[in-house]
């Protein structure tokens, strides 16, 4: 009974959100005109994120092409990219989308995510969204990678797969949690329960990266499932880790590595059996 009481919400709640949405007409959570949820203005108002950056972590860089940090203490991930700064208003857009079920906030948030991909110039077999735990997926109704995935996916012609790689344990909010906490916090928390990778290249999707914990711990599940090269494209990271020195955010151990070059696996892209669109 409680599973199809969820269900009809679900299918009802499209047209529900369009009947109060007609009635009480959408403001921007941005500056609060009314039209649209995030208006044009707001939108060009976001601060960019520009290179030259490590191509591992995504950081800030004077010179070379890896940070001290990722050439002390090497990631498991091949790179990290962010859009754009964590500050309003995309600050506000992204709490709107995640914490107020504003939904509709997907569409310009991934239209972001869209503009900047063809400077990246990664060659990917299969996005995945990072997940949830089944607990709070339920909470709050949908995973909001999840929607950014599948909206970047069908702009780029690139398959989306979601539940196999797995959220295993419930791990506490990383807000507030401290560089090493987040690591800690997240380590052993995902696992790969599909077929085993055959050297696909990977983007991991997320809406906000702060340290990078949890997505080299996703990468540390995927490499185990024979995953290939690994990249992680998030809307927006904080500023603060631009501005300011902090400790490695990835887990120590391992020689000094060179970057790799994204490759393509031309047997990849194949779609698992967990659910993959």
């Amino acid at each position: 009974m409680g599973e199809t009481f969820r269900l009809l919400r679900q299918a009802l709640a499209p047209a529900w959100q369009r009947l109060l949405d007609l009635l009480f007409p959408p403001r921007c959570v941005g500056c609060g005109d009314p039209g649209t949820w995030f208006c044009p203005q707001c939108r060009a108002s976001v601060t960019p994120i520009q290179p030259p950056l490590c191509q591992r972590c995504g950081r800030p860089l004077n010179d070379g092409r890896l940070c001290s940090q990722c050439r002390r203490t090497p990631p498991v991930i091949d790179g990290i990219r962010s859009v754009a700064f964590f500050e309003a208003p995309l600050r506000q857009a992204i709490h709107h989308f995640k914490y107020r079920r504003r939904t509709e906030l997907a569409a310009p948030l991934s239209e972001m995510m869209v503009a900047y991909w063809p400077q990246l110039r990664w060659s990917i077999d299969l996005l995945i969204p990072v997940p949830l735990h089944e607990r709070r997926q339920r909470q709050r109704g949908y995973n909001q990678a999840t929607l950014l995935a599948h909206r970047l996916g069908w702009a780029i012609g690139c398959p989306v797969t979601e539940g196999a790689l797995i959220r295993q344990r419930e791990t506490a909010p990383q807000v507030s949690l401290a560089a090493s906490e987040r690591r800690r916090n997240v380590a052993g928390a995902f696992t790969w329960q599909a077929p085993p990778l055959q050297g696909e290249s990977i983007l991991l999707v997320d809406d906000v990266c702060t340290t990078g914990a949890t997505l080299e711990a996703c990468a540390r599940a995927l490499r185990q499932a024979g995953a290939g090269s690994i990249w992680a494209l998030t809307l927006a990271r904080p500023p603060t880790v631009y501005r300011a020195a902090e400790r490695p955010i990835f887990a120590s151990g391992g020689p000094s590595v060179d970057l790799p070059e994204a490759h393509h696996n031309p047997s990849a892209g194949r779609r698992l059996s967990a659910r993959s669109d």
